[in-house]
């Protein structure tokens, strides 16, 4: 059951969606004031999250490969799906849609199917469409087209809940960065002032907090040594204020490998490279009965063994992934003070 929110607004966390071609990496690069994303760019096959300001407001933003992008396998666009809900969570306070204003597809008309089908059935309450528009048309240009001349852009901006906003293919141009700023604050508000969750957001948080315990229990005697030396080097406020700053550096980089690699995910890619164990099976004798029955057998082994080869190595990776955990370091102060800062903070 999908389920909202209510969380700081202190950064907010923006899911940036494309159905096909550069849109969403364009409305990136105007979020963040940079280029991120070349403009050539059409599509990633990896997920990707980026922090900066938008007029002055902290953001997150979160891409992954557009919805109709056929250059990834089924398998990996599961897996990259999960990602992105991991490198969001707790969830997004938003999910901005990014479609090319002079090109709407038929796809584009169907992506509202998948995004519910993908990140939930009510996840529609929190799309905004952004509309990527090129050159200098003015607002009233722009708001006319939507509303008198272009019925299909009004179907699909209806199917999304009505709200809506333009930017510019120039991510220079800042002129509209404190309007989409306020538009999207006014929307989050009107939903209670919270993030959207679900049940898979839910299990990537889970997820996310199990791979950091395990990263720092890795990490523990790392830690503890660099403790030490600053024992030497510092004394009192300013040991207390290294210790601190040291601290959250080592979080932020423990929570950002989480967040791109853990149990939820390899689980997710096991089993996807684990089907061609009976698919390439499957396949190896369907082409072999071309040669009568012991070509079945013959195809049928060797289609088993390419297939089965890919998912017995990652199960095996998994294993020495989840494996690979150091052992109870002794308590001492520096543990002490290492279980006070990197406890996993209560939700």
């Amino acid at each position: 059951m999908d389920k909202r929110k209510k969380g700081s607004l202190t950064e907010l966390r923006l899911m940036v969606v494309g159905s096909s071609g550069p849109p969403q990496f364009l409305l990136t690069n105007a979020i963040l004031g940079r280029e991120e994303f070349s403009k050539d760019i059409t599509g990633i096959s990896d997920s990707k999250k980026n922090t900066g300001e938008l007029a002055g407001r902290r953001v997150a933003v979160v891409n992954g490969p557009n919805i109709y992008d056929k250059d990834i396998s089924r398998a990996k666009r599961k897996n990259e799906l999960r990602r992105s809900k991991c490198l969001c969570i707790p969830g997004p306070h938003a999910f901005l849609v990014a479609f090319d204003l002079e090109k709407i597809s038929p796809n584009d008309m169907r992506a509202p199917k998948l995004m519910r089908k993908r990140f939930g059935r009510h996840c529609l309450k929190h799309c905004m469409v952004l509309l990527a528009y090129e050159g200098n048309l003015e607002g009233a240009a722009l708001e006319d087209k939507v509303q008198k001349t272009d019925w299909h852009l009004r179907e699909l901006i209806e199917k999304y809940g009505g709200c809506f906003h333009f930017f510019s293919k120039n991510w220079r141009d800042r002129s509209g960065d404190r309007a989409l700023l306020q538009k999207i604050e006014r929307m989050v508000a009107s939903l209670g002032g919270g993030f959207f969750s679900s049940r898979t957001f839910q299990k990537a948080e889970l997820a996310v907090k199990k791979e950091e315990k395990r990263l720092r229990k890795q990490r523990t005697a790392e830690i503890e040594k660099a403790w030490t030396e600053m024992e030497k080097q510092y004394i009192a406020e300013e040991l207390y204020h290294q210790r601190d700053a040291y601290t959250a550096s080592v979080g932020a980089e423990i929570r950002a490998k989480a967040e791109m690699d853990n149990g939820w995910l390899r689980t997710s890619l096991a089993r996807g490279l684990g089907t061609g164990l009976v698919v390439g099976a499957v396949m190896g004798a369907l082409f072999g009965s071309i040669e009568g029955p012991g070509g079945m057998v013959l195809y049928g082994i060797i289609g088993g063994a390419v297939g089965g080869s890919a998912g017995g190595t990652a199960q095996v990776a998994i294993e020495h992934m989840e494996g690979r955990v150091a052992p109870p370091a002794r308590l001492n102060f520096n543990s002490i003070f290492i279980n006070r800062f990197f406890a996993t903070p209560r939700p």
